[in-house]
């Protein structure tokens, strides 16, 4: 078994207390940084470590932060995204409710490391338990005196407001989830100029995912070589939380060393395949990533190998689809959803995805064409000049099904009905 770093005090059933992380370590980074490490030297140790954004993109901790201007204005600002509408990805509900505090301490350490002052906790109105855990956790660590006003005494003032989002996939993206937390209708807009220089309310804002700051205060205590040597691969670092789901026997989230084999992953911790089923594809990181066969179980999960095999890492969430699944329906099932959740504003993605919806509805129903294949194709290479990454992360999946199962596609058209039915 590979060290377990995020997930070391989760219980069956229920949350690790405040005195259960104290007593694993907890809260110490933040005791041995505050006044006494530099902001600077704080950013230099997390970017040394390599720890890069657990969100989908896998930018750089360390180097966003970096991207604070030092004559940037105050207050500068926090947005912690525990929003998490992308379909399969359910690690961040896991890791709220395994161990909040490490959520906490790791999102004051990277106020400190750019001088903020208040953070927002971004979190989805379907996760109202998870919100009800965060709100009593963070009063928790206000009382003890490891948040708010003057903390341990050193003159740092950092405080969490723990923000119920009104809901969207849209507001997972970095600047519409700013948007949403100032009430204003969720767009997102496009840089420069970059959240870190201007944000929330026009004042630097820096936008983490949290699993990303959930690595901080590890690997302030225990250092970068230590972080480095958590990894299976040598091009990462660090763990990584993988959801699995679909048919698999133990479905569920498992943190394991950045660069598992995803074969490892589905056939030895998920439990391999139910009964009856047999490996067809998957989706490695969420439902805005690419089916992919089993000619890619011996990839390395992270992201530099991913890329290189012409895949995204994604979150980490891996959705397995077995023979008997139809990937016509599972492609349109997808669609339905990026169609819906579209903000609209902007005609590629507005426009473009119910277009490719109505063509899978009609191919699925037995009504498609010859003609729909290249024209899936056109518009699929349309989307990419939308305005953010919500419509090309659509369309992963569709140009992916025409890569990997065309056959299937025309199977569909040639015999006039889906052939699972």
């Amino acid at each position: 078994m590979s060290e377990l770093v995020l997930f070391q005090n989760r219980k069956p059933d229920r949350i690790a207390t405040f005195d259960e992380y104290r007593a694993s370590g907890g809260y110490r980074a933040l005791e041995d940084t505050i006044g006494k490490v530099s902001p600077k030297e704080v950013i230099r140790i997390v970017g040394e470590a390599g720890l890069r954004g657990r969100g989908g993109a896998g930018f750089p901790a360390g180097k966003k932060w970096a991207s604070v201007p030092d004559a940037a204005a105050f207050p500068r600002y926090l947005a912690a995204n525990a929003d998490e509408m992308e379909p399969g990805t359910f690690k961040d509900r896991m890791l709220i409710h395994a161990d909040p505090h490490m959520i906490i301490e790791g999102m004051t350490l990277a106020g400190y490391a750019f001088s903020g002052s208040k953070a927002f906790l971004f979190v989805r109105p379907s996760y109202g338990r998870a919100a009800e855990i965060l709100e009593r956790e963070v009063e928790v660590a206000r009382r003890a005196g490891l948040l708010g006003k003057n903390i341990l005494g050193t003159g740092f003032s950092f405080d969490i407001h723990v923000h119920r989002s009104g809901g969207r996939y849209i507001c997972g993206e970095a600047s519409a989830l700013l948007n949403a937390i100032m009430g204003r209708r969720p767009n997102p807009k496009r840089p420069p100029p970059y959240p870190t220089v201007r944000g929330l309310w026009d004042r630097p804002t820096v936008v983490n995912n949290v699993e990303t700051l959930a690595n901080v205060p590890h690997i302030l205590r225990l250092g970068p070589e230590w972080y480095k040597g958590l990894s299976g691969s040598p091009a990462s670092a660090g763990t990584k939380l993988f959801c699995v789901s679909g048919k698999v026997v133990r479905p569920g989230c498992f943190e394991l060393p950045m660069g598992t084999r995803l074969g490892e992953i589905i056939e030895e911790h998920a439990g391999g395949m139910l009964p009856g089923c047999e490996f067809k594809t998957c989706l490695p990181g969420g439902a805005s990533t690419g089916f992919i066969t089993r000619d890619f179980y011996d990839v390395a999960m992270d992201f530099e190998s991913m890329s290189k095999a012409g895949q995204r890492l994604g979150t980490g969430a891996i959705i397995v689809f077995d023979h008997k699944t139809c990937l016509v329906a599972a492609t349109l099932n997808l669609l339905r959803f990026f169609a819906r959740e579209s903000c609209g504003w902007c005609t590629p993605c507005r426009e473009g995805l119910p277009y490719l919806r109505d063509l899978f509805e009609l191919i699925e129903r037995g009504e498609g064409k010859e003609e729909f294949i290249p024209r899936i194709r056109e518009l699929c290479r349309f989307t990419w000049n939308s305005y953010c990454a919500l419509a090309p992360g659509a369309v992963t999946p569709v140009e992916s099904l025409l890569r990997y199962f065309e056959d299937e596609v025309r199977e569909h058209i040639v015999r006039k009905k889906c052939p699972y039915s």
